[in-house]
């Protein structure tokens, strides 16, 4: 019952980080990872909860609305500690000047979690883009 229990609360840690992208609801994204997480989307690389969620939403804010689906969980438990790999398939569409355009992308992404008293954080990710198309340009500045 325990493992269950900690897989369902994993996958709604990383559930609910996609769910923040897509309301732009960065205080919740926050809560997604530990104060010292280390995330690596190969173009750009961040340290600390400040520094990432101001990174990731100075892509999103310069886009129109997004989803962001994950499925494919696999989770490996050791004690207080997991690993998790997921497949993200993201649409964006444009605003503004981009209005009319879109992009997706297809992600892969790899966690590290750690149980803290507040449950299951992100302690690192790591994000690779797997196959994309339309017009990344309507993505923010970054």
């Amino acid at each position: 019952m325990g493992e269950a229990r900690d897989r369902f609360e994993i996958i709604a840690v990383l559930d609910h980080y996609a769910e923040c992208l897509d309301r732009r609801d960065w205080p919740g994204l926050a809560g997604v990872f530990t104060e010292d997480v280390v995330m690596d989307f190969g173009e750009w690389a961040q340290t600390g909860r400040e520094t990432v969620v101001a990174t990731i939403r100075s892509y999103l804010d310069g886009c129109g609305p997004s989803q962001h689906l994950l499925g494919n969980y696999r989770i490996e438990l050791e004690g207080d500690e997991a690993r998790s790999r997921c497949y993200c398939r993201v649409m964006h569409f444009g605003k503004g000047a981009h209005a009319g355009k879109t992009y997706e992308s297809w992600i892969e992404y790899e966690d590290e979690l750690v149980r803290t008293a507040e449950g299951w954080r992100s302690r690192r990710r790591r994000g690779r883009t797997q196959m994309e198309q339309g017009d990344r340009s309507l993505l923010g500045p970054g």
